[in-house]
This record gives C-alpha cells, structure tokens and sequence, in this order.
C-alpha cells in the first residue's frame, strides 16, 4: 500500500465515532478492508452496537502462533470547542494527523491491519498464524476482551503485541488498574442536633487518613516501583441541613507484580476492617474493575525481537520501558500467566486521552515497518 493509502485507512478510522461504544461499526470497516484485500475475518457483535474483530494470516505449517492486538473505541471529547482541531476529523498539517483515538490506538490498530494485507499481499505469509485481535471496550470495563478471554482467544498464543502508543519504545511491563468504592454508612438527623446522627462523610475522612499511608510498607517492584494509588470521586450528602446517612468515595490504585490485585485489596479489607470496628462508621468495600500487572523479562527472546525491531525500524533513539497504565493484557494473560507480551505503537503514551490528540505520519509508518520485521524474526526459526 501507498503512504497515502495508509493514512487514509486511519484518517477514516478517526472519522468513525467509537467513544466508549460504537465498535461495531470500525469492526465492519476493518472486515470489508481485509475482505478487500483477500483476507477473511470475523465479527462478533455483542451488546449495544459493541464488537470484536478476528483475522489470521499464515501457512500454519507451524504450529507458533503470535497475537497482534488493538481496542476500537475510544475515550470521550468532553470540550469539544477546545480543539483546535476536529477531533474526528482527521485532519493532517505536516507530518502530524489530529483527531480522538489518533494516539490511542485506531494508529496501532490501523497498522496491525495493514501489516496483514500487505505481508498477504507480498507474498510473505508467515509459517505460523498471525491472529489481529480488534477489541470492544478497552477504555470503559473491557467488555470485549472479557469475552475473547473466555472464548480462548489467547490461550494458544506464543506471543503477544499490544498496539498502544509508545513513541516506538518497547514497554516489557506495566502496573495493574483497580477501580474501587467505598460506601460509608451512618445515621440522619438534622443538623440542628449532629449529636443524634452519624455522618457519614466522616466515616469517609476516617478511611482517607488512613489511605494516605495504607501501602507506605509495600516492597518496591522490580520493574514497576511503587504501588500508585489515589482517591479520585467523593459523593456525599443531599441537603445542607441533614446529616448525611450514607456517602461514597472512589479510588484508584496501580497494583504492581510484587504487590499484586489480591494483596491491595486484602489491605483495603483490612483498613475498612479496623475502622468499621474502632468507629461508630460502617464501610463496605466493592472493587468495580480488576486488572492485572503483566510483566516479561526484558532480556526474554521476544522482547529482545521487539527491541531490535523497533531499533531498525523508527527514527528516534528506542529504548526498553514500563509505563502505569494498563491494557487488554491484563485481561488475555488470565489464563495465561506466562505468556510473553510486548506494548509497542506510534506516538507518546502522553498524547492519548488529551485535547487535540494527534500521532505522527512517520511513526505510524514506522510502526508499520516494526511490526512486519517482528513477525519476519519471530517465524524466521521455523
């Protein structure tokens, strides 16, 4: 395919309003773009307008299988008047292209889908199977890759690539994500007499104390440091002169390979524990979203093929990486605890999610080179 070809590809991806939703319709353009392109693949349509994509390329006269994966949605564009840019227009000055979801990721999700066709169309199957795992959801709950994950999407995987914007570096690791509410609960009266209520707004204060220093003894991870953590939502009280008998905060914590989903909220439990026992408070505790860290040793063969790939492929100086947020990795390493997983896109994580979001013509088509040369030294064994 032409340059021009190939940003036109995710210029009309940009154009397709996928905000928390609507992958159904960016699975059909990704179908009818292979499809034109001889390659088959599959949608599964679930929800409300929600989809996932399937393709393969390959021999399959080995048996090696290497995932390539990418999220169709994106998040929101709350101030829309404060682009100076349609965000979902896809507009290019110079080597730059704008628009929500440039970044993160219809550019890695694009260039997964061009790396089929044109390895298809060169005449350079791989000998194993190259699976492009488009998925549903991946901002809000990761309803898609939830479902793959329980259809077995991975569980046959040697590899795995996540398209995510990394500016060309290779990320070998990256922290868990887990949202929370805690609900605190304690008597109305009127606020002529507090003495006669609980508030509950002060059952929150007491859990706030306490987590500001609830993971200061956590051991450092290797790779990933320390455990983040931050309450981000409060909600509390309905009428200025009424003791609140219920309010709720929400937080978010980045848990780490070292201190891992199961240890945080065992500390969270416990802290709600002991308030709930030494105050007149009650707390409850709910996790609301659950992923994982992923971690693969920097020095593993396929990080190691990411990296020089990478090297060969983008203009910039690569480095290998971690970063804090999470990805549909979380989710298809469930079953699949030790399977080796790389984070590589177009550009900087830092971009995503901003007003006027943008990728680069040239990284994106660096992107494109570094993916082809992955599968080229992943296979090249067989």
């Amino acid at each position: 395919m032409e340059v021009s070809e190939k940003v036109k590809v995710l210029q009309d991806l940009i154009k397709i309003h996928s905000v928390n939703g609507n992958e159904v319709e960016v699975a059909h353009y990704l179908q009818k773009l292979l499809s034109s392109h001889g390659i088959d693949s599959k949608v599964d349509e679930f929800g409300d307008r929600r989809a996932n994509l399937i393709a393969e390329i390959g021999t399959g006269e080995s048996k090696k299988i290497l995932g390539l994966t990418g999220h169709q949605d994106t998040v929101a564009v709350p101030n829309p008047d404060r682009w100076q840019h349609d965000p979902f227009g896809g507009e290019i000055n110079g080597d730059y292209i704008f628009g929500r979801g440039a970044a993160d990721m219809k550019s890695g999700l694009a260039a997964q889908a061009i790396v089929l066709i044109e390895l298809k169309e060169a005449g350079q199957l791989p000998s194993g199977t190259v699976r492009f795992i488009a998925t549903a959801g991946e901002e809000l709950g990761t309803p898609g890759a939830y479902r793959l994950q329980k259809q077995g999407v991975a569980d046959d995987l040697d590899a795995l690539v996540v398209g995510e914007p990394t500016g060309g570096n290779v990320i070998f690791a990256h922290s868990g994500s887990m949202n929370y509410r805690v609900t605190s609960y304690g008597k109305s009266c009127h606020s002529s007499h507090p003495q006669n209520g609980i508030n509950a707004i002060e059952g929150l204060l007491k859990f706030i104390e306490e987590e500001k220093h609830l993971f200061d003894n956590t051991k450092d991870d290797q790779y990933l440091g320390k455990v983040q953590h931050s309450i981000t939502v409060i909600d509390g009280g309905s009428q200025v002169n009424t003791i609140p008998d219920n309010a709720s905060l929400q937080g978010n914590i980045r848990p780490t390979a070292s201190f891992n989903n199961v240890k945080v909220a065992d500390r969270l439990n416990d802290a709600l524990e002991y308030i709930n026992h030494t105050t007149p408070f009650q707390l409850e505790l709910k996790i609301i979203q659950d992923f994982y860290p992923i971690a693969t040793e920097p020095n593993n063969d396929f990080v190691q093929i990411a990296l020089n790939a990478a090297q060969r492929n983008y203009p910039n100086d690569i480095k290998l990486d971690i970063i804090n947020g999470a990805t549909d990795a979380s989710v298809f390493t469930l079953n699949r605890p030790d399977l080796p997983v790389v984070i590589l896109g177009c550009d900087d994580w830092n971009v995503a999610h901003q007003t006027d979001e943008y990728t680069t013509i040239s990284s994106y088509v660096a992107t494109i080179k570094a993916y082809k040369q992955i599968i080229r030294d992943f296979f090249k064994e067989e």
